[in-house]
């Protein structure tokens, strides 16, 4: 019976890279010359420092187009308050993994809205659907990648 995974991974390796290379160009960018502004990456979360909070917004331009280079929707980051402590700005950034039970409860119920003959099962952070026609597999993937989710989903697995 063909199935397919629904999952929302980022690949850390290119994100590492993306990383060291916004670290690179903001080192190298005139206005950032001398600032001490910093970007770095611990787990899943994207630390940023610098002079200011305008800083950090500039900052943000680079992170999008360095992640979209590489492959990474930036709607995987999960944006944290800007603090302003003395003389510095710092702000964190999540990048957001897996498929947590809320969405996945939304997933399910979207695809069983639609009365298509597939399965939808929540199994840990991924949706798992299965259905007897390629077709009607091939149909939820469409749904899902019209459907007005804040993650972004990757389908794999894909199995006749």
């Amino acid at each position: 019976m063909p199935s397919f995974d629904v999952v929302s991974e980022v690949d850390h390796h290119e994100l590492t890279n993306a990383v060291d290379q916004m670290g690179r160009e903001i080192s190298n960018r005139y206005d950032f010359k001398g600032s001490g502004a910093k970007v770095e990456l611990k787990q899943q979360l994207l630390n940023i420092e610098a002079e200011n909070e305008f800083q950090i917004k500039q900052m943000h331009e680079i992170i999008y187009k360095k992640l979209a280079a590489r492959g990474i929707d930036t709607a995987c980051l999960e944006h944290g308050k800007i603090e302003e402590r003395g003389m510095r700005a710092y702000q964190t950034m999540t990048v957001r993994e897996g498929v947590d039970k809320e969405l996945a409860r939304k997933i399910v119920k979207l695809i069983k809205e639609t009365k298509m003959k597939v399965q939808a099962a929540i199994q840990g952070e991924q949706v798992r659907v299965t259905g007897k026609k390629r077709d009607d597999l091939q149909s939820v993937i469409e749904l899902l990648k019209s459907a007005d989710i804040d993650l972004p989903l990757q389908f794999t697995n894909f199995r006749d």
